[in-house]
Formats: structure tokens, sequence, C-alpha cells
């Protein structure tokens, strides 16, 4: 192949590589959510990464478009597939599929990669995995309630301590209900109630000015790109920005966007921030606003069922919060809905604080299963987003994802059969031990050199005449580094800890065992 002919490698935007580190932090995450789950009674069950396009039914962004949204293909015999968009279709399918034979409710998990074919940005990856937990088959809010009380649990779990996290749940019947008083009721309507609720979503991101100009005529970003708003009038406007105003305050009151001012602050006092909001102080206020609309009360008398089982179960309002500005953005949501949110700050990359937000989320699904089986059939479910959560973890140094150590190195010599250190490397793996035989070709510096790169705790080193002796070396290579970064005075210290010693052949195995130990590599 001529130069000019080369394959430049390149990664496709929206997409990353993970390395050993970033990879062994996701395990040791997925194992502890696991067993959050596992301990709530879910069991797993895992569907392909390809469905059907129309499986994927309603949650495609476009039916005209199978690949805008997804990405999509067309079989050989005609049909559309497509790449799962989440966890939640497959198994709605799956269940639709398997109805008779599985015990009603269903409660199951599922952990693996999901793939949306939209426009790349921050923290935003077309191939990201999620780890979701689904009931199927309990109409009870209590089912609700404890996705709530497990997404808690997940979280501490994971080493996020109370107050840097909380489970913000409000109902997709409320915020049609306040649809619905501004008279944005019946098919008609559908795209503006629509727009209106990603305008309400977005209150976390641009605040309570930019979901105002979203609700009217549109708004444009730093950027110069324009959003088209949701076309309401000023009386529609004033009447939604009163519903999404109810925000709990564990916002801290100095951040406007997070808490905008409102006339109800009487009710909590100017020392808002030592008395966190009462669930049922939020639930009333909805209540009074909102009066006379059916759908909006029989949410909000969902939402008290919820906020008591919270508080008798002890996930009261520090953990569990009743908050009517979360909207969860699928279609296909028909009851409660929450949100696993991190309120602690951190620093972003142009050093200005920022906060994390949502992790994970989920909510009441009635009408999926349905679409396969003509009944309604209950659900609801609770997905993490394991690679965002993975980098809020980081920020609070929950996970470790520092280059891992690699295996034990055994080097070679041209004076020793290559056999011979075959046997050796095997008598490490045999003992449980993570080691590799050198098969590079290079004197003794580069194969140390190699050892580096590999991150390797130790190199295990015998030529001619140390065989002849029957002993073997063996460099610690994390002392010696250690050694390398010591000053002179502490010469005392370098010597009790010798980074490279000799021990007869046939106790190198203990010995290198004993070297790991001491270091805490298991």
């Amino acid at each position: 192949m001529a130069a000019n002919d080369k394959i430049k490698a390149r990664l496709p935007r929206g997409l990353h590589d993970r390395d050993a580190a970033e990879i062994a932090a996701t395990r040791d995450m997925v194992e502890k959510i696991r067993a959050v789950y596992e301990r709530y009674g879910f069991e797993a069950v895992e569907t392909p990464a390809i469905e059907y396009t129309d499986v994927l039914g309603k949650f495609l962004p476009d039916q005209d478009r199978p690949n805008e949204g997804v990405f999509s293909f067309e079989d050989d015999d005609e049909q559309w597939l497509s790449l799962r968009y989440d966890l939640t279709a497959p198994l709605a399918r799956y269940v639709a599929e398997n109805f008779d034979r599985l015990s009603k409710p269903y409660r199951s998990y599922r952990y693996g990669w999901v793939f949306r074919n939209e426009k790349p940005g921050p923290g935003r990856y077309r191939q990201f995995l999620q780890f979701d937990a689904d009931t199927v088959g309990a109409p009870s809010v209590a089912a609700d309630a404890e996705m709530c009380m497990m997404a808690a649990d997940t979280m501490e779990a994971l080493g996020v301590k109370r107050g840097d996290y909380v489970i913000k749940v409000s109902s997709r019947k409320v915020l049609d209900g306040a649809m619905e008083s501004i008279g944005l009721r019946g098919e008609q309507y559908a795209g503006k109630r629509l727009a209106a609720l990603r305008a309400i979503d977005k209150l976390d991101r641009l605040g309570l000015e930019g979901v105002i100009a979203l609700l009217g005529v549109g708004r444009k970003d730093q950027s110069g790109d324009t959003t088209k708003g949701a076309g309401l009038n000023d009386e529609q406007i004033v009447r939604l920005t009163e519903f999404v105003s109810v925000a709990p305050t564990y916002y801290q009151e100095s951040d406007p966007r997070r808490r905008p001012p409102r006339p109800d602050d009487r009710l909590y006092g100017n020392q808002f921030q030592q008395h966190p909001v009462d669930n049922f102080a939020t639930i009333q206020l909805l209540r009074d606003r909102f009066p006379n609309s059916q759908r909006l009360v029989e949410g909000l008398d969902e939402l008290a069922q919820i906020a008591g089982l919270a508080e008798r179960a002890d996930y009261g309002t520090g953990r569990i919060i009743i908050d009517p500005s979360v909207v969860r953005g699928l279609e296909y949501y028909t009851g409660p809905v929450y949100e696993a949110d991190l309120t602690f700050e951190t620093n972003g990359d142009d050093g200005k604080p920022v906060r994390f937000g949502s992790v994970g989320g989920g909510g009441r699904y009635d009408g999926l299963i349905a679409r396969f089986r003509g009944e309604p059939v209950p659900a609801t479910g609770f997905s993490i987003g394991v690679s965002r959560l993975l980098a809020a973890l980081q920020h609070l140094g929950k996970v470790d994802t520092h280059k891992q150590f690699g295996p034990v190195v055994v080097t070679v010599f041209p004076d020793v059969p290559i056999a011979h250190y075959q046997e050796l490397v095997t008598s490490l793996r045999t003992a449980g031990i993570r080691a590799e035989l050198y098969l590079g070709s290079g004197k003794m510096g580069p194969q140390l050199k190699y050892a580096d790169k590999r991150n390797a705790p130790c190199v295990v080193i015998q030529g001619g005449d140390e065989k002849a002796k029957g002993e073997i070396q063996i460099k610690d290579l994390i002392e010696g580094a250690k050694a390398a970064a010591a000053i002179a005075s502490n010469q005392e210290w370098r010597e009790s800890r010798p980074a490279q010693f000799s021990v007869p052949e046939d106790k190198f195995v203990e010995a290198v065992r004993e070297l790991l130990g001491r270091h805490g590599i298991v």
C-alpha cells in the first residue's frame, strides 16, 4: 500500500474508547448496582442489541424516518431493524412475547449498551451504558415508591452520601393536568404540549428565563442557534411558570436558576435552607393553584401515596422529593416519573462551578406493553446512566480510574531455553497470579521499560548464572519507584525495603505472592 493510500485512524463522533482502568471501575460500579437490585428481588434478563424497528414504536423520534434518532438498517427480507435506543422498549417486547410463562409481577434488571443517532456534544454520546430495573404487572404506586427507594439505596451503595443526591418525583398526570388547565387539551394541541414539556425539562440547564423563552417564541443560545418555542400566549406562560416555581427547597437560594422566587415563600420563611420542604406542603400548593383539573388531582393523589410510603420507610423528604419540574423526556410515561439527581457542585472544564444533575430516572409506562397485547399491562422502571454516573463518582473520589497494576512480567535471556521461562510463568498462573512472559525482542533494558509501561508490580529475572545457582531475582518495581523518589537522607528507609532481592527458585511463587500482598494487590 502506498503511503498516500493509508487509511486515517479516527474515532467516529459521539463515541469513545475505554481503557482497562475505566473498564475495571465500571465493572466494580455495576456489581454494586447489581447487588442492590438483587436485594430488592430483581432477577437478570438479557435482550439483543437489535430489535425490529416497529417494536421500538412510539419511542422513535420520527416513524416516517426510521433511521432518525436510532441507527437502523433494512434486512434482506425488507424489514427494518434498529440498534436499541434504550433497554425498556426491548423489555416490553420480551414480556409480551413470554407473557404467559412469566410470573407477575415480573421483576427484572438489565445492563448493556444503548445507541442514539443524535448530534453528539459534551457528555452526550451515541453509545453509552445503562442499567435498568423494571416491575411489570404491579398497578399500585407502591411499585413506583419502591423504585425511588431502590434508587436512593443505589446512590448510597456507590458512595454518594445523603445530601449529595436526591430522588425527585413528579407525575405525567400532574404535568398533563397542568397543560389541560391552561387550555392545551386534546389531540390538536399535542405538539404544543410536547414542546412545553420539553421546555420545562430544561429548567436545570437554562433556568427560569430560558424556560419562559422556550414556552413562548423560542430562544437563541450563545452559539447563535435558535430553538423554536412552544408558542404559548402570555397567560399560559404565567400559569406554567407558577407551576414550575413550586420547587423544593433543597436547591440553594443563591442560585436563582435552580430556585426562582415565588409568592409562597412565607410557607418556609427566610431560613428555608435549614428547613427542608415538606412533600405534602408541595402537593397542597399544587392543589391550591390548579384545582380544576381532575387529571392533575389524580396525579397528586398518587404522589401523596408515594410521599407517605417513603416517609414510613424512612426515605422522607431529605432523600425523596416531590418536584413538579421533573418531566422525563419519553412520551410513553403515563404516571409517576422520577430522577436521581446529584446535588453537589464541582468545577467544569472552564473552572466554573457546575452540577452533575440527573444520572438516572424512570417512571410508569402502563401503555407500552399494551401495544403488543391489546390490553393494559401496568409497568414501572428505573434506569441508571452508568457512563454519566461513573464520571460523577470520579469527581467525588468514589471510584479509581487510575491505571491499574498489570501482570507480573517474567523476563527472558538468550542463554536459557524459552521453555523454562514458560514453566515459570505457568507456575505463577497456576497459583492464581496474573503473569506474562515477555515475548518481544531486546536486552534487559527494553524488557524493564516494557514492564514499566505495563505497570507491572514486579519482574522475575533469571539468567544463566542465576539458573545454575537455583535462584531467581525479583525486582519490586513499586518499591523501586518509591526509592528513586526518596531523598538521600532516607537511605535507611530504602535499605529496609530492597527493590531487588534473590530467592530460591522453588520459593519464588511464594515470594511474588508475598510481594503482591504487601502492596495490597490481590
